[in-house]
């Protein structure tokens, strides 16, 4: 049996990844770790769990070990606007963090999947459509240790044969886990300030146009590349995946077809603007269709309507 461990298994990925991949491997088979310890209550405590600091060598290696761990999926990290507050913490559980997990997965002989981001990319990117191979030079503090990550990963394939693979996440909504500290944390907090109060102040400016993603299809993505023919696999790493565009406008406007009281307004946030507007628009995401058939399944529409079933079935439950 395939035995697996996911770091940052409470985050916003985690929360929802935990229960696919028990699913896929067994409820056993599937080790879920984090920095602190979730409700038990939360989708990912509801099987194996252990405390780990990734930045814990030794720690994340008696794991790999005591469990005989063969698959990775490295989620802990610092998001970009919490990185801009907290520069040194991000560092050392960005990169001091991967560095340790990338040592554990080669000396366990373990695969390994590696998230990046489009906070890779930076003001002088292409950025309608931004290429799969294209001009790195982002101006945040998360956005340099996604690059360095994926120039990391790259040289232990490269130099030990280590089998890293990895996507450059849009944008991700999700109705399990609250906003983690990211710059499109807009996109998942006006639906619930929607249901809530029918209201909803945005940090960002009504037309800034960012690429985004519902969780089930990053989900998807995420164990749909692990499980790709790595003969087909000519990137590996940090692939482009795309779902859909949208602003905040459009992004309120699609609520207000289910719920027409809603009202939206604008209070932005310098820091955070500044952060979205050096991001791409749109992702070019050909390489993934060509090398392993990424597609998309939730449209802008498709996933507006199932955020506000599933947050609403959740508050009458909660009730």
């Amino acid at each position: 049996m395939v035995q697996v461990l996911v770091t940052g298994a409470l985050g916003q990925v985690g929360s929802e990844l935990v229960p696919a991949l028990r699913l896929q491997y067994g409820a056993d088979a599937v080790l879920a770790t984090d920095l602190r310890r979730g409700s038990p209550l939360h989708p990912s405590m509801e099987g194996p769990f252990e405390q780990l600091d990734c930045t814990d060598g030794a720690a994340l290696r008696a794991l790999l070990e005591r469990f005989r761990i063969r698959v990775i999926y490295h989620l802990a990290a610092i998001l970009s606007a919490r990185a801009e507050a907290e520069p040194q913490l991000a560092w050392r559980v960005n990169m001091e963090g991967l560095y340790n997990v990338l040592e554990g997965a080669r000396q366990v002989g373990a695969q390994l999947f590696v998230p990046s981001s489009i906070a890779a990319f930076g003001s002088s990117t292409p950025k309608d459509p931004t290429p799969q191979d294209t001009l790195q030079r982002p101006n945040t503090l998360y956005g340099v240790t996604k690059v360095a990550g994926e120039l990391l990963c790259d040289y232990y394939v490269e130099r030990f044969g280590l089998d890293v693979r990895g996507l450059r996440y849009p944008g991700l909504i999700s109705h399990t886990a609250l906003p983690g500290g990211g710059t499109t944390d807009y996109a998942v907090e006006i639906f619930h300030h929607a249901l809530k109060w029918g209201r909803y102040s945005c940090y960002l400016a009504s037309d800034t146009r960012l690429p985004l993603m519902y969780m089930p299809d990053a989900i998807r993505a995420s164990q749909e590349l692990m499980l790709a023919d790595p003969a087909r696999l000519r990137h590996r790493n940090a692939y482009n995946v795309a779902a859909f565009s949208c602003t905040p406008a459009e992004l309120a406007a699609e609520i207000q077809k289910h719920l027409p009281e809603f009202s939206i307004d604008y209070a932005v946030d310098p820091v955070r603007q500044a952060i979205a507007e050096s991001w791409p628009r749109s992702l070019d995401d050909r390489a993934a269709k060509e090398e392993w058939g990424w597609q998309p399944q939730y449209s802008l529409a498709a996933m507006t309507t199932d955020m506000l079933e599933k947050l609403s079935q959740r508050a009458l439950r909660e009730a």
